[in-house]
């Protein structure tokens, strides 16, 4: 039987959220006319729809609101703390009548914006009954469904081949039988007009197939891999949806011991796995009402100390390297290192012969859980197992937390979660021959880049980027690619890349654009360079490299070991000829077997290019206008830089006076046009380049 309440229960949800977080930026911002209007009319619509489902009480509860909000409704002062806490009460009492409905059946998917318990609840048992649920935006399954019809277009495109398939395969059968021997012997002149005939229908049918299967079966592959993508996406939930719970968290904390906090949430758009974040939740709330507890002083002993009144407790969502890091700080008071010393004495946990514990180890010690820095218990702390609580919450997906804290400033909780599925926006580049993907906030800016711009010094190459100079290194040297990307070279694409306060410009072989990912994280048992994150796949499902930007500038101060693989140098060829198509059919074949190839239109401009840069092979047609090949390689013979350079003659002109000249004049070989053969090309140049 299908649940008459599911829809209801989606929209209420929704509708409470809305409310919660309008309230708290009133307490924060003063009545504003628009939002308080906002918020009537998501009252009034949930009134209604409390109705219709015979939800009564609901509907009365939001009826409560409305008369709670409208008397605000045109003001423009702050409102009170007890108007405040009226309106939050309303919310939380129909929060709990949602929660009491009868849930939706096995396996049904909604989407529950996570909200505070009641205000009757206590503030542990509240904390406890945070939950969040994945809701997939509504903006990514209509993308998937659109992928859905596209890959159905796709495939009844390819269906429709079926019947060309099956009548060629007849065809092919009913030629090969005529093609017999006994057959053959028999042929007459009817026969051979009807062998005609079936190869002519055989042909036409293999070319339509050719037309149009590898289009639709191109665009299938290329479509299922983004509706992969998309189904990714919906198991990911961004972390700013879980912001308005632990704004909740810290100003309920703040009011129950008579304080003042405010909560800030930042990179709320890191978006991963919703069971992961579900855990992280209720960990977080457990920080931020820790933050508020134990950190945050009262107004007064902050006014001593030359604080704002207001204390703040800020959650910063970062992702490093394979995991995702939530960084839960406070401005408050810091740890009482010596109460925490004195506590784990009282408890036993320092033997009386022993060293006095360092600073570092009355931190695990505090971690362990069962210390209290709290002099009395509140409803909010003073019992130490909070500690015990993060930990316990990260554990279920394979979490760390460890702490910090400076006296005065302020404590610092790191709460750490493996990145097994996270989506990110990523600056795709190529370098060493293959892409690779950096996440997009921790560049700096992409730009062009002149060899002229570098300072070469005995540490390396140098870039001076915004008053700042900054090491310059291929990225494909720090991923020690097989593939050379450090030949000498005009220009540079360059990526400015920062983690911390640290940047590195990294010399790529090109840009190929930002996109959005799903980066997959790899099993703790792979061993993977600490520049790599993990992976990503492209449209064909191949995988890409996400790589980490903290791994990446420690791998660029780390002296190249003399025991890692050296990639061979890129050979280098001039090719110098007048006629463009020859110069692109050369450069062509030379860059797909891997050289590196310069072109002159002239054997004037060859020879200067030869006189400025040393090149391993130059290939030299004979007629040009101005000087001709013959006389280009006499003037190479003669000069002693140049003398020892192979020069190979590629040209129409191939009889024996020809072959002749050439090898008086020293050329290195031979090849005609008339006669070129890709491989014997390829082949000769490879044994003269050695």
């Amino acid at each position: 039987m299908q649940d008459p309440l599911k829809y209801f229960r989606i929209e209420a949800r929704e509708i409470l959220e809305q409310l919660q977080s309008g309230l708290l930026e009133l307490e924060r911002s003063g009545a504003q006319g628009a939002r308080t209007q906002a918020m009537l009319r998501a009252a009034h619509t949930l009134k209604g729809a409390a109705r219709v489902v015979k939800q009564l009480e609901i509907a009365k509860l939001a009826h409560r609101f409305e008369d709670l909000l409208l008397p605000v409704r045109e003001v423009t002062r702050s409102l009170e703390a007890q108007e405040i806490e009226a309106l939050l009460g309303v919310v939380d009492a129909i929060g709990e009548r949602i929660r009491d409905l009868a849930p939706a059946p096995a396996g049904a998917s909604e989407p529950a914006p996570a909200l505070a318990a009641p205000a009757s609840v206590s503030a542990p048992a509240r904390a406890e009954q945070v939950t969040h649920h994945a809701a997939a935006p509504l903006e990514h399954v209509e993308l998937l469904m659109d992928g859905v019809a596209e890959l159905g277009f796709l495939l009844a495109t390819a269906r429709r081949s079926a019947p060309d398939l099956s009548r060629s395969q007849r065809v092919a059968e009913e030629l090969a039988e005529r093609l017999e021997p006994r057959r053959l012997a028999e042929l007459s002149t009817q026969g051979a007009v009807t062998l005609r005939a079936l190869v002519g229908e055989l042909n036409q049918r293999l070319e339509k197939l050719q037309r149009e299967l590898p289009t639709s079966l191109e665009r299938a592959t290329r479509e299922l891999g983004q509706v992969r993508d998309r189904v990714d996406q919906l198991r990911l939930v961004a972390a700013a949806s879980i912001f308005g719970t632990l704004e909740r968290a810290a100003r309920d904390a703040a009011v129950s011991l008579g304080k003042q906090a405010r909560f800030e949430g930042h990179g709320g758009d890191v978006r991963l796995e919703s069971g992961v974040l579900t855990a992280v939740q209720h960990a977080l709330v457990q920080a931020v009402r820790n933050a508020v507890a134990h950190g945050i002083e009262p107004a007064a002993e902050r006014g001593r100390r030359g604080k704002p009144a207001q204390g703040r407790v800020t959650v910063e969502v970062q992702r490093r390297g394979r995991q995702i890091c939530f960084l839960c700080r406070d401005d408050g008071r810091g740890v009482d290192i010596e109460r925490v010393r004195r506590e784990a004495e009282r408890l036993g946990r320092v033997a009386p012969d022993a060293l006095a514990p360092s600073e570092p180890e009355l931190f695990a010690m505090l971690m362990q859980g069962g210390i209290s820095t709290t002099a009395h218990v509140t409803e909010v702390a003073g019992r130490g197992v909070g500690l015990d609580l993060i930990r316990e919450a990260l554990g279920s997906v394979g979490g760390t937390v460890s702490l910090e804290s400076a006296p005065g400033a302020g404590t610092s909780l790191i709460l750490k979660v493996p990145a097994s599925l996270s989506a990110l926006e990523a600056l795709l580049v190529e370098a060493g021959g293959r892409p690779v993907a950096i996440p997009l906030s921790a560049v700096v800016r992409a730009l062009r880049v002149n060899v002229k711009e570098l300072s070469v010094t005995a540490e390396g190459s140098s870039l001076r980027f915004e008053d700042q100079v900054l090491p310059f290194v291929p990225l494909s040297r720090l991923l020690r690619s097989s593939r050379s990307t450090e030949a000498v070279r005009a220009m540079w694409s360059a990526v400015i890349v920062q983690d911390g306060h640290e940047r590195i410009a990294l010399g790529v072989d090109r840009l190929l654009g930002a996109e959005s990912l799903v980066a997959r994280g790899l099993p703790e048992s792979v061993e993977l360079d600490a520049t790599v994150a993990g992976v990503t796949l492209d449209a064909d499902g191949n995988p890409r490299l996400l790589l980490d930007p903290e791994g990446l500038l420690a791998s660029a101060k780390r002296p190249p070991s003399e025991d890692a693989p050296k990639a061979p140098r890129r050979r280098v060829v001039l090719v110098i000829d007048d006629s463009l198509t020859t110069r692109m059919l050369e450069q062509s074949i030379l860059e797909s077997a891997g050289y590196e190839v310069e072109l002159a239109t002239s054997g004037e401009q060859g020879l200067e290019k030869a006189r400025a840069r040393r090149y391993d092979l130059l290939l030299v047609d004979v007629e040009m206008p101005g000087m001709d090949g013959f006389t280009f390689i006499e003037q190479v013979r003669a000069d002693p830089r140049l003398s020892t350079t192979p020069v190979v003659l590629v040209t129409s002109r191939a009889s024996a006076a020809d072959l002749a000249r050439g090898k008086a004049a020293g050329a290195s070989a031979h090849i005609a046009k008339g006669e070129f053969d890709q491989l014997d090309f390829l082949e000769r140049i490879d044994r003269l380049t050695r």
